[in-house]
């Protein structure tokens, strides 16, 4: 870098393109490596543009010169089946909207008490350590499919009064039980990852352990954990459509309706691209929260 002093005229006001003060000019050298560096940003460029391009083709015509082509794509893309079942897949995808809205919600209040439970002190709280630590454990290793079908066909046959059968409740209710012990375990990652000194500071300046663990602890474990909460809500979006086991009409359902009435699979190729297109925005979301919170954590603008 030159840092090059304009000379000033008679009249005491400098010459030149600079009002007053010193003008930074760089360097040849830096202008050169500036001008490599764009030059080197271009060609990876298109060197991704083109093996992007060239792997797309080959894939391209390795599938459409398979012997089963014809056939798969009559009974997995046909037009005329997509156009059919999208507004009602597009129906059906509003009930998933909303399961995921209300049991993204209690998952989170359900998830916090139980992180909550697994880290009070104290052998008092023993039991509900132990409880929570079971539950955690035990929906943790049940599969979402069999928990989904013993609450939505297990309940029903009970019988019980006052008791149910709503198969949307009940699908979410399963839904509730299995992602509330993994964000348990997301929360309490994030409660045990504030350092203990924090706790004492807050318990030095008179707060109590709950005052200590409402605005101290729980609000920096919150933080912590946000991108893999969002990334376990991006989870519960795709496995709302499982609920369509026991008979609601969701998108997954709808699309299900027309194949079996059709026997042309093209709507369960729809339904897919329906929540892939409801998830990548989500996804992407996630991506850049995680990377706003490294880069600040690098930074040091959060702990």
């Amino acid at each position: 870098m030159t840092l090059v002093k304009e000379q000033s005229g008679p009249g005491g006001a400098d010459d030149g393109t600079e009002a007053a003060g010193d003008g930074y000019v760089p360097s040849e050298r830096r202008l050169e490596r500036e001008r490599h560096h764009r030059a080197r940003a271009r060609r990876a460029t298109a060197i991704a543009a083109v093996s992007t391009l060239v792997t797309g083709v080959v894939l391209y015509l390795v599938v459409v010169s398979a012997p089963g082509w014809e056939r798969t794509k009559e009974t997995f893309f046909d037009g005329q089946y997509a156009r059919e079942a999208f507004p009602k897949i597009l129906e059906g995808l509003w009930l998933n909207v909303r399961l995921l809205l209300v049991c993204g919600a209690a998952v989170l209040v359900l998830g916090m008490l139980i992180a909550v439970a697994r880290t009070l002190r104290g052998p008092v709280f023993f039991p509900l350590r132990a409880l929570a630590a079971a539950y955690t454990d035990f929906f943790r290793g049940l599969p979402l499919i069999i928990n989904l079908m013993i609450v939505v066909l297990g309940v029903p046959a009970l019988r019980l009064q006052g008791v149910t059968v709503d198969p949307v409740l009940l699908g979410g209710t399963a839904l509730t039980l299995t992602y509330s012990a993994y964000v348990a375990e997301v929360f309490r990652a994030g409660i045990e990852s504030v350092h203990p000194s924090q706790r004492a500071a807050a318990r030095s300046l008179g707060l109590s352990n709950r005052q200590a663990l409402r605005y101290v602890v729980l609000p920096q474990a919150v933080r912590r954990q946000v991108p893999p909460l969002l990334n376990d809500l991006v989870s519960l979006q795709k496995d709302t459509g499982l609920v369509s086991i026991g008979g609601a009409i969701d998108a997954v359902r709808a699309a299900d309706i027309i194949v079996g009435r059709s026997l042309n699979y093209t709507p369960y190729v729809v339904a897919g691209l329906v929540f892939v297109a409801l998830t990548i925005p989500m996804t992407r979301f996630t991506d850049w929260v995680t990377a706003r919170m490294d880069r600040q954590r690098a930074q040091g603008g959060t702990t």
